[in-house]
C-alpha cells in the first residue's frame, strides 16, 4: 500500500493510461460491522466490470484487468482496515489507500483517475503541527482534519540530557551542534539576550536557563525542517514550558493555545483530537475569508473572479486558478479539449467524459493552486465552483 501525498497525487495523474477504474467505499474498522466490507467490495468491483464492458472491452478482459483488486478481497486485509478505502486500477497503474475519512461508494471508469474525494487528505485544508515538550521526551506531529502521524526531525535532540551530551561532544571538537538566534558558538556556552529568569536558587535559575538553550535546539532543527510551512503548530506538555519555548520559537505560525498533557503517556488520537480543536476555528475563518474575498472580487468586475465552470475549468488548466471553491460530492461530467478550450458538460456521463469538477481541483493543486472542499450550499448563485484567477 502507498502512503498518500502530493507526489502520489501526480503520479496518478501523469501515469494514467486508459481504462483507468476508481473505487471508493467506506470501510469499517472493527466489529460484526466488518462482515460488509467484502461484501461492499464485490459490489464494487461488480459494477466497475460493467463500466468496462460498456468501453467496449470484453469481459473476460475486464475481470482480468481487476484481478490485482479482486486479490486484496481476503480477511486479513478487512480486518485491517481504516475508515475508507480508494483503489486506482489502469494497464500500468495499481494503487489503494487504507484511509482515515469515510467515502461515500462510487465507481468511476473512464480514462482518467477520479481523485477528488482525495483532495481534503492531500492538500493543506485542515493540515497542522503538533510539538509535544518534556525534559526527557519530545516529538513532532504532522497532523490533517482526520490522521496525526510522529515525524522525525533531523538534528533535534529528544531530551534536556541528549542536548547537554551535545554540548559536551561539541567541546571535544567531535562535530558542531545547531546554534541558536544566528549565533555561531554552543546555546549552551553563553548567556541569551532575553533569556529566561526563573525566581528562587541560583540552580534552580541556571536549570531554566538550559531549558531555554534545549529550546532553541529544537527551534533551530524545526526552523530547518518547517522553513517553507504557514500552517498552525500547537504545543503539548507541562504548562510551565510553553512561556519558556515562546521565547525561543522563531516559527511565526505558534498558535497561542497549548494542551496541557504527560507528553509520556498521552495517546497520538488524543493529541489529535484536542489539537483539532484548536486549530479547527483557523480553517473555518480561512474558508469564509477566501469566500468574502471571491465575492469582492466578483463584484468588482474585473474578470478575476468566476463562478462560470466553462471558464474555470480552461483557466485551471493553463496554470490561472489562484483559489478554488468546490465540492467533494458532486460529479459533472463532460470533456475538454485544450487545443481548442471547448468544454462539453452532459447530464449523464457518456463514453470517455470525466468529472470536470475533479479535473478543475486536481489542476489546480498541480499548478500551485489551492483547493477548498465546501458543500454545495456555500457556493453562491447555486454554483457548482467558484474560482480567483492569478489574472
Amino acid at each position: 500500500m502507498s502512503l498518500l501525498s502530493i507526489d502520489e497525487l501526480k503520479t496518478l495523474v501523469e501515469e494514467s493510461q486508459s481504462p483507468c477504474v476508481s473505487l471508493y467505499m467506506p470501510t469499517q474498522k472493527a466489529g460484526p460491522e466488518t462482515r460488509q466490507n467484502p461484501i461492499r467490495f464485490k459490489n464494487l468491483i461488480r459494477e466497475a466490470e460493467e463500466r468496462l464492458d460498456e468501453m467496449g472491452i470484453r469481459h473476460t478482459e475486464a475481470v482480468d484487468f481487476l484481478q490485482p483488486a479482486k486479490e486484496l478481497d481476503t480477511h486479513e486485509f478487512w480486518q485491517n482496515q481504516d475508515r475508507g478505502l480508494a483503489i486506482f486500477i489502469s494497464p500500468n497503474v495499481f494503487r489503494y489507500y487504507k484511509l482515515p475519512m469515510e467515502f461515500e461508494e462510487l465507481v468511476v471508469v473512464n480514462n482518467k483517475f477520479h481523485l477528488k474525494p482525495l483532495l481534503h487528505l492531500i492538500n493543506n485544508d485542515g493540515r497542522f503541527f503538533v510539538l509535544a515538550l518534556s525534559q526527557d521526551n519530545v516529538r513532532f506531529f504532522e497532523g490533517t482534519r482526520y490522521t496525526i502521524r510522529e515525524l522525525e526531525v533531523e538534528n533535534m535532540p529528544k531530551s534536556l540530557s541528549e542536548a547537554l551530551l551535545y554540548e559536551e561532544t561539541a567541546k571535544t571538537g567531535q562535530f558542531r551542534i545547531a546554534t541558536s538566534k544566528g549565533s555561531t558558538a554552543s546555546p549552551f556556552s553563553r548567556s541569551q539576550p532575553g533569556a529566561f529568569h526563573g525566581q528562587g536558587s541560583p540552580d534552580r535559575d541556571q536549570h531554566q536557563k538550559d531549558i531555554l538553550q534545549f529550546f532553541y535546539l529544537i527551534d533551530g532543527a524545526l526552523h530547518e525542517k518547517l522553513r517553507e510551512e504557514k500552517v498552525p503548530l500547537v504545543l503539548v506538555g507541562v504548562e510551565y514550558l510553553f512561556a519558556i519555548y515562546r521565547e525561543a520559537n522563531t516559527y511565526q505560525n505558534l498558535v497561542e493555545e497549548g494542551i496541557a498533557a504527560n507528553v509520556d503517556i498521552v495517546k497520538p488520537e488524543e493529541l489529535h483530537k484536542q489539537a483539532w480543536q484548536i486549530v479547527e476555528p483557523t480553517y473555518t475563518q480561512t474558508h469564509k475569508a477566501i469566500m468574502e474575498l471571491y465575492q469582492q472580487i466578483a463584484g468588482e468586475g474585473t474578470g478575476r473572479a468566476s463562478s462560470d465552470l466553462k471558464e474555470i475549468i480552461s483557466a485551471a488548466y493553463f496554470q490561472r486558478v489562484d483559489s478554488l471553491l468546490v465540492p467533494v460530492n458532486e460529479q459533472v461530467w463532460g470533456n475538454f479539449d485544450p487545443q481548442t478550450m471547448a468544454v462539453d458538460l452532459h447530464s449523464q456521463p457518456e463514453p470517455d467524459d470525466q468529472d470536470l469538477l475533479d479535473f478543475a481541483a486536481v489542476h489546480t493543486l498541480l499548478n500551485g493552486g489551492a483547493v477548498y472542499t465546501v458543500e454545495q450550499q456555500q457556493l453562491p448563485n447555486g454554483a457548482l465552483a467558484a474560482a480567483i484567477f492569478r489574472y
